[in-house]
């Protein structure tokens, strides 16, 4: 294979996975406190490409077309979604920074998307029935007259929550230096690594109850970037087709002087 078709087959690879990210954010536009996707291609050390006095032009190509694919990452943008008003008392939206903290199977995991219900038992969850998080634990919404009735739900701008005028939680909510470092983990729930991550207080967020944040995915960009994405795996499918056109026409040629 020419240094050409490796570096073409590259790129279209590349703009094969940026697809898959567009088609996903697109898929999850109206998707609540969904945060897309992006495809990133790193720069590269001028330093770190191989050398072409150890390798032939094709391994050189080969090389040459591996590392600029390694180099292609996936990254996920947490800028915040609008707002949408809701006036469900347990719809409840971050203005800022920070994540909503939840209990799962598979520990405790992040996310933005609040709009929350009641379980059975009183008890605050995702609509998954995962339990959300307080700085006691698990949030219930009991008055402490009859337990098993209650006259209003509030949570404040500072994220504590009272039933019937009485404070009985406070929202956990957490932020982190290095939140590039989380992955997803399903219905925009976000996970940390395996080895762990420092959690961090959040000082300039607010708490919207009544409002839900909505996915960060402007579909109008995505639908124009699609189409780039798509000019250029066009553009990397001609260059291969070229390539191998031009390959075929020399083998033939080669073969009828040596027929």
């Amino acid at each position: 294979m020419s240094g050409d078709m490796y570096i073409a087959a590259a790129g279209a690879l590349a703009c094969e996975k940026r697809l898959q990210i567009i088609s996903n954010n697109l898929a999850n536009a109206n998707t609540v406190g969904f945060k897309m996707d992006r495809g990133h291609m790193k720069l590269i050390n001028p330093a770190d490409l191989p050398s072409q006095s150890t390798q032939s032009s094709a391994d050189l190509a080969a090389a040459r077309a591996h590392l600029f694919w390694n180099n292609f990452s996936m990254y996920t943008d947490h800028s915040n979604g609008a707002l949408r008003q809701t006036d469900n008392d347990f719809d409840l939206a971050l203005v800022g920074k920070g994540f909503f903290c939840v209990q799962t199977p598979d520990g405790v995991h992040y996310t933005r998307k609040g709009d929350f219900t009641l379980n059975s038992d009183g008890v605050l969850v995702t609509r998954n029935g995962w339990p959300v998080l307080g700085e006691g634990g698990e949030i219930t919404i009991k008055s402490t007259e009859n337990p098993h009735k209650y006259a209003k739900f509030a949570v404040d701008e500072q994220g504590n929550v009272a039933v019937d005028g009485k404070r009985v939680d406070s929202l956990r909510i957490v932020d982190f230096t290095e939140f590039n470092r989380l992955s997803k983990a399903g219905d925009t729930l976000f996970k940390p690594p395996a080895a762990g991550l420092a959690e961090t207080k959040v000082e300039d967020v607010k708490v919207s109850q009544g409002f839900i944040e909505l996915s960060n995915v402007d579909a109008v960009k995505m639908m124009t970037e699609m189409i780039e994405v798509l000019r250029g795996y066009e553009s990397y499918q001609k260059i291969i087709q070229s390539v191998d056109e031009t390959y075929s026409q020399a083998i033939n040629q080669v073969g009828s002087l040596t027929g």
